[in-house]
């Protein structure tokens, strides 16, 4: 990434505010219940393709995660290595951005071994495998079915083109 200047600044911090409180809302907001147990669909990590559009979306996500799941009645270990799973994932999509079907993958496997993990050390009777499989569904369905047609849609808006991009439409607008 190169270096930001000064107004670039207050983009990006707005950029990744307005991602952590996105976040937060869906995951806390929007059906809770749905977001902490071993079979989840945490509608909040649908916004984990958003690095492969601006990066700032890294710390917001990463902010976002740690705040929801303070809120929820998880364990400490999950407010620590579930922020963890979904910062790995927010870093990996982001190194994954020209790779439209591949690029939602990491967070759907972090997620899943990671978050699999921890909810079978702190449940009782949970096996690892099996809530590992259940996190990794839930996931796949947040990040390939609700976070590729959000990706879809949002990069065809002016803000997230490429200037050289945004210049060639214009141009072709004119004629």
């Amino acid at each position: 990434m190169r270096k930001l200047t000064g107004g670039e600044w207050v983009r990006h911090i707005t950029l990744a505010a307005l991602t952590a409180a996105l976040y937060i809302f869906l995951t806390v907001g929007i059906v809770p219940a749905l977001s902490y147990q071993a079979s989840q669909v945490r509608f909040g990590e649908a916004l984990t393709v958003l690095p492969a559009l601006y990066p700032a979306a890294i710390p917001g996500l990463i902010v976002g995660c740690l705040i929801s799941n303070i809120i929820l009645p998880v364990t400490a270990l999950d407010v620590l290595f579930g922020t963890l799973a979904t910062g790995l994932a927010a870093l990996c999509t982001y190194w994954l951005r020209r790779r439209k079907f591949i690029m939602p993958l990491p967070p759907v496997v972090f997620n899943a071994v990671i978050v699999g993990a921890v909810i079978a050390a702190t449940t009782a009777g949970a096996n690892f495998l099996p809530t590992m499989l259940s996190v990794g569904a839930g996931q796949a369905v947040a990040c390939y079915a609700l976070g590729l047609p959000l990706f879809e849609g949002l990069r065809r808006l002016p803000m997230f083109k490429k200037k050289d991009e945004t210049k060639a439409v214009t141009k072709r607008k004119l004629r």
